[in-house]
């Protein structure tokens, strides 16, 4: 599958961007995870993968949106974005996810992405801003993938989505990708109104015969002002999941992401390893997206100095490997509280009510199952996370201790 899939890339994106996609992201981001291991050696965290959310303002009004779409705009200028990466290009990185809001509505992200030719970028976005001439500019920096999300067919996307004709716009933006011979990825939130329809062979059958070269599935987060616990998935739908993935990176010719498994199947949390972190419109330095609260903001002072000197993102990390292999924000809002608590960090929010979202939040299971591990079945899969992308010792180093269960099912 990997040799189907790798002919495919090849066949339908422009010569530059598998060029791009092979030297920027395959070789220089394999480097940056071993520059990354070796600072590890000198207790020294400064992730290899930094996703920025450069504006919180969008198009759309998802259900269960965590970010302040409907505030004022806010947004990372130029002269910020390029001083951050920058700074991270000086420490070996060479990957940056790029998110919002909706990235597309911020007016400078194309002098940015111009600026880091040799950075590789991926784009999350609706897809809904996408017409010829931006694929055409896509394809012209060959630096930049779009990950365009697809919440499921036309009826449950205009429901998930908060607006009408959602699912057909979503399609014209991707094929506008696909048709300029752009590296194009389609992403899901998976929740109880999608599960049935994205989570079948069918569905990704129907991306490859549209074009589509990689997917990426998301599990659904309760967090955020509009918490809505009817979507949340069940702890047997989280393993469906990790088994349906698994089983489908061996017979399908699709790149299939996952950000919370190791190889051996072991679950894992890319903030409690150090492997990535997350900076919000305003600067500020998060443990990850959904976590907003900070004691950091990029305008401190240089980014690998912030990060690698943060006491509350260090006690973030270690407390969170220590409890869970899964999502300390769902199963543990308690121990949420008291680290921000402890660190005096600020909310990061527009709309100042992340403390009491989190005083609403009842603790659920995310994506560890410690009574069952799903091993990956594809030896490419396998090395290559074997490689690149585990745990790092990072439970093991915080004395990590698995209980009978992460806490009640809901």
């Amino acid at each position: 599958m990997v040799l189907g899939l790798t002919t495919r890339i090849l066949a339908t994106t422009d010569p530059l961007t598998w060029w791009k996609v092979a030297w920027n992201f395959g070789v220089k981001g394999t480097r940056s995870v071993h520059l990354f291991r070796k600072r590890l050696e000198r207790g020294q965290y400064f992730p290899p993968f930094l996703y920025l959310s450069i504006l919180n303002s969008c198009n759309l009004r998802c259900q269960g949106c965590w970010v302040d779409v409907d505030k004022p705009r806010v947004a990372l200028p130029l002269a910020d974005l390029n001083a951050l990466v920058n700074q991270a290009k000086a420490r070996g990185n060479s990957f940056f996810g790029v998110l919002g809001g909706e990235p597309f509505l911020h007016p400078e992200l194309f002098d940015f992405l111009a600026q880091h030719p040799d950075c590789y970028f991926q784009v999350f976005t609706n897809g809904q801003l996408i017409t010829d001439k931006v694929a055409a500019k896509m394809r012209q920096l060959g630096n930049v993938t779009p990950l365009i999300s697809i919440e499921g067919d036309s009826v449950v996307s205009d429901e998930r989505r908060g607006n009408k004709d959602v699912y057909a716009r979503t399609l014209r933006g991707l094929d506008a990708c696909l048709r300029h011979r752009v590296l194009t990825g389609v992403s899901t939130s998976l929740c109880q109104s999608n599960i049935d329809v994205c989570l079948n062979e069918g569905w990704l059958r129907a991306l490859i015969a549209r074009g589509v070269h990689y997917a990426w599935f998301h599990t659904y987060r309760v967090v955020g002002p509009n918490m809505n616990e009817q979507l949340a998935l069940r702890p047997e739908q989280v393993k469906q999941i990790r088994r349906f993935v698994v089983e489908m990176r061996t017979k399908l010719p699709i790149g299939l992401i996952d950000a919370y498994y190791d190889g051996e199947g072991k679950a894992l949390c890319p903030m409690a390893t150090g492997i990535s972190h997350h900076v919000s419109p305003g600067g500020a330095v998060e443990p990850c997206p959904i976590i907003q609260f900070a004691t950091e903001n990029v305008r401190d002072g240089d980014i690998f100095e912030t990060l690698t000197r943060s006491a509350f993102l260090k006690d973030f990390r270690e407390t969170a490997a220590k409890h869970t292999r899964g999502c300390i924000v769902l199963e543990r809002p308690d121990l949420m509280k008291e680290l921000v608590a402890r660190h005096g960090a600020q909310d990061t929010t527009i709309r100042q009510t992340a403390l009491a979202e989190l005083d609403a939040m009842s603790p659920r299971p995310s994506q560890w199952t410690p009574d069952e591990a799903i091993p990956e079945k594809s030896w490419v899969y396998r090395l290559g996370k074997r490689l690149l992308y585990h745990d790092f010792g990072a439970y093991e180093r915080a004395g990590f201790r698995a209980p009978a269960a992460p806490g009640p099912a809901v």
